[in-house]
């Protein structure tokens, strides 16, 4: 019997609804009549990307399992809450399946599907699952994996993993660069240096950069587009008043595959999607992993990036002066040998050659992927 009824599972960041939207969209694309449902956590975050959405979504408690015995209490009761609502939504959505993205929340309703013998599904774009996922993984028929080197970590589940790559938003297919450069009123004959520190920004990283502008301001070729994120907007802004290389600051910038096809160099950190996006836009990376995770998967994420040769990976010092100091010999050698190229037919600049490894790289047809896996074989699956 076909599946009607598609439940996707988890949130509590962008990094786990996004790609879940991606993939329920070409669900849509695929069967139209498909009831497409969001059980998200009751964090504001989910409710401010999915409102937006024409989904419909349920938020669920969630709170983060902790050896701490009140934490820990308090995770047992909201998933206990979260698992009946859960199980009351599908037991009158039959038949359906649940598609598990990630956080905690996604405990219950991938459960509620277990007891009542519902196909679950999970997707795990980090290089390393989180803990939610290690431990679901034992329920789902299949675990969508982003790299080849995340089956390590799934344990017995291992045989139920299938690498797709990151589910991406379908723009990043056919995306206009020269869009972006008129929207952010860019100057089209000057080469791009992107700063961004995801949705949030990343302050070391702002930081970093506020420190180099003296120095960046030689390079009368480029110009900056700085996501600075919205808590360091006005300081980041500020600091750029005496920069005389043309520059946009901006505190969010939504239209991601426009602006990632038109840079020529990013700075940035490495959550799975950012990842993703950059391999999906074939840029070359100069990656600065967030470095307080406890399993340090962002930096594992951009090993990845790098081991493909488009990306070089600076460790985050979070000081301001010793992360420019670092940043600088690895930044001034590709902006400089650029500028070369640019005025010498010479051999392929090192940008040429790590956008070409980019382009090797990044696959943009996992959501497709995806959703035809969910869609219980509907659909002729590529190997």
């Amino acid at each position: 019997m076909a599946v009607q009824n598609i439940f996707f599972a988890g949130g509590g960041t962008g990094g786990h609804i996004y790609p879940a939207l991606a993939i329920a969209r070409q669900i849509k694309d695929l069967r139209p009549e498909a009831n497409v449902t969001f059980f998200c956590s009751d964090r504001p975050i989910d409710a401010q990307i999915l409102a937006k959405t024409e989904f419909k979504y349920i938020p669920l408690p969630a709170v983060g399992f902790s050896a701490n015995p009140i934490q820990s209490c308090k995770f047992l009761m909201a998933t206990y809450k979260s698992y009946h609502l859960a199980k009351k939504e599908l037991m009158s959505n039959m038949p359906a399946a649940v598609v598990g993205v990630g956080g905690f929340v996604s405990t219950g309703p991938i459960l509620a599907a277990h007891k009542l013998g519902i196909s679950v599904k999970m997707v795990n774009t980090d290089s390393v699952p989180g803990k939610a996922n290690k431990f679901l993984s034992r329920y789902a028929d299949e675990i969508y994996v982003q790299f080849e080197m995340s089956r390590s970590y799934f344990g017995k589940s291992a045989g139920r993993v299938v690498v797709t790559g990151c589910p991406l938003r379908p723009d990043f297919a056919n995306p206009d660069k020269h869009k972006a450069v008129k929207d952010l009123r860019l100057d089209s004959t000057k080469k791009i240096l992107l700063i961004t520190g995801a949705s949030t920004g990343a302050r070391s990283i702002n930081n970093a950069i506020v420190a180099l502008l003296d120095k960046l301001s030689s390079f009368n070729n480029w110009q900056i587009v700085h996501l600075t994120g919205h808590a360091d907007f006005e300081s980041v802004k500020n600091a750029y008043k005496n920069c005389t290389l043309l520059h946009k600051a901006v505190d969010y910038y939504d239209d991601m595959a426009n602006l990632l096809a038109a840079a020529d160099i990013i700075i940035g950190r490495a959550g799975a999607v950012s990842v993703a996006e950059y391999a999906a836009a074939s840029v070359p990376c100069i990656l600065m992993p967030y470095p307080y995770h406890k399993d340090n998967h962002q930096r594992k994420n951009a090993e990845q990036l790098e081991k493909a040769g488009f990306a070089v990976i600076v460790d985050d010092q979070i000081d301001a002066k010793k992360n420019a100091e670092m940043l600088w010999p690895l930044l001034e050698k590709l902006m400089r040998t650029e500028d070369r190229k640019a005025k010498m037919a010479t051999d392929q600049s090192p940008l040429q050659t790590m956008r070409e490894k980019a382009r090797q790289f990044g696959k943009l047809n996992a959501a497709m992927e995806i959703a035809k896996r969910i869609l219980a074989g509907d659909f002729e699956l590529s190997n």
